[in-house]
């Protein structure tokens, strides 16, 4: 490799397109503002985020029983112009442990879901919905009526499209062959977990980056369950962030961003001065050699 090409920058574009709308690439994802169980500062937090260019916000109604919508609902301003993508497949329950959700799956339900999601965030449409597709997820085991025929889901989706309810349909937990069987009927994005650590569906990516889908993985920084490896303890991922004077979550970021064109970003965070370090990571230039180094790390 000659030295001109050895420091040659990965090309990063700070911004693409979800659901026919140019947002940035880095986003905001709000389901941690349920922790602050306070609704002053979550909105204080939202609005933050806005004043420093996040035009993408990622929610549910699950997230804090409605909480967290009811933030976003305070925080935007009539003229905002942010894209904010909700998912059903599951609904608030309060009184259920240890996971206060529950599945709703059926079509029926997946309908009275989206009506609750535009009453929680006061809108007349949703601009982006993900049917969250359960097998075993949400710390919930599928059984019963639960178990539903994945075409009857996507009809109900399509017509809620065509009634103006949905903007745009986005799948969360799926497969390739899930994709695949759903795309005739115009899937804008695939939310999936994906990061450093966690590659097991880079053929789904790929299929994606080849149709134009965009792909906004969740656990972008490992680490989902405990025991689970993390990408800000890779050793390689810390010594790129030390010899480029930032965090190694950045460089994870970074990495995502740098990895395919039609990645999109939905760090979450309670804390003004991660979200400030996270949208930051768009500004991360990693070298082709660093992309290689990262590019190695087992998974």
């Amino acid at each position: 490799m000659s030295d001109q090409n050895k420091h040659a920058s990965t090309s990063i574009t700070s911004a693409g397109l979800l659901a026919g709308r140019e947002i940035s690439r880095i986003g905001y994802g709000a389901m941690q503002l349920r922790d602050l169980n306070d609704s002053d500062r979550a909105v204080s937090l939202l609005r933050l985020a806005m004043d420093l260019g996040v035009d993408h916000i990622d929610t549910a109604r699950f997230y804090g029983n409605g909480f967290v919508n009811e933030a976003i609902r305070r925080a935007m301003q009539p003229d905002a112009k942010v894209l904010v993508a909700t998912k059903i497949g599951a609904d608030p329950s309060p009184d259920t442990k240890p996971v206060p959700i529950r599945l709703a799956q059926r079509p029926e339900q997946l309908r009275a879901s989206v009506d609750a999601e535009l009453a929680s965030l006061g809108v007349e449409q949703l601009s982006v919905v993900y049917l969250r597709r359960a097998k075993n997820g949400h710390g919930l085991s599928v059984e019963g009526d639960q178990i539903v025929d994945f075409d009857d889901q996507i009809a109900a989706m399509t017509e809620m499209r065509r009634e103006g309810k949905i903007g745009a349909i986005g799948l969360s937990g799926v497969d390739l062959a899930e994709l695949r069987r759903a795309a005739p009927a115009g899937i804008a994005c695939v939310q999936n977990a994906y990061s450093l650590v966690n590659r097991q569906d880079e053929e789904l990516l790929s299929f994606c980056a080849g149709q134009g889908t965009a792909w906004i993985p969740f656990f972008p920084l490992g680490g989902a369950r405990p025991g689970l490896p993390k990408v800000t303890e890779q050793p390689v991922v810390i010594k790129v962030a030390t010899e480029l004077g930032v965090t190694p979550s950045q460089v994870g970021l970074a990495w995502l961003v740098a990895r395919e064109a039609n990645i999109f970003l939905i760090p979450g965070t309670s804390n003004p001065d991660h979200l400030r370090e996270n949208l930051g990571s768009v500004s991360v230039s990693l070298s082709a050699e660093m992309m290689a180094e990262l590019d190695r790390i087992a998974v």
